[in-house]
């Protein structure tokens, strides 16, 4: 399965994007990476720290803080909760904050070298900034491309 890449901008009222990136782990060791967010840290270049606020590793219900990189060297904590877990092949979290709330699927689906993630997100401004719905996938698809060259480096 080829690798591909794209932020959904048009017709959209959030911003999302989308990417398949095939590895060689199996779907269990696939799973298990992406499942727990301590990882996030490691391949997406945007994030700062990952605290675990409730739970202990992966798993429903497990609750994180994800500190991210913002605009002008600020940093940004969203508090991100697992709310689906299905073993070996989907992974559901809800981060949110003041200003953002992204929601970001994991798909594990095996393959004959291994298996193919799918990483699903979408980011949509709360509030008082939700204006920027308009403009925020221009923003994201370039936040998506640098995560997706971290994955490819840790799911290879």
């Amino acid at each position: 399965m080829p690798a591909y890449a794209h932020a959904l901008r048009y017709g959209d009222v959030m911003a999302r994007y989308v990417t398949t990136i095939p590895s060689s782990l199996t779907p269990q060791e696939a799973f298990a990476y992406m499942a727990d967010l301590h990882n996030f840290a490691k391949w997406d270049k945007g994030v700062v720290k990952v605290v675990q606020v409730e739970g202990s590793g992966a798993g429903p219900g497990t609750i994180f803080d994800v500190t991210v990189k913002g605009f002008r060297n600020s940093t940004s904590t969203l508090r991100y909760t697992t709310t689906e877990y299905d073993e070996f092949s989907n992974i559901l979290v809800r981060g949110v904050n003041t200003f953002f709330t992204s929601v970001d699927r994991v798909t594990i689906i095996k393959t004959t070298t291994g298996c193919a993630v799918i990483y699903d997100a979408t980011l949509t401004a709360n509030w008082i900034i939700a204006g920027m719905n308009l403009v925020l996938g221009k923003v994201f698809n370039k936040i998506g491309d640098t995560a997706t060259s971290g994955l490819r480096k840790v799911l290879a």
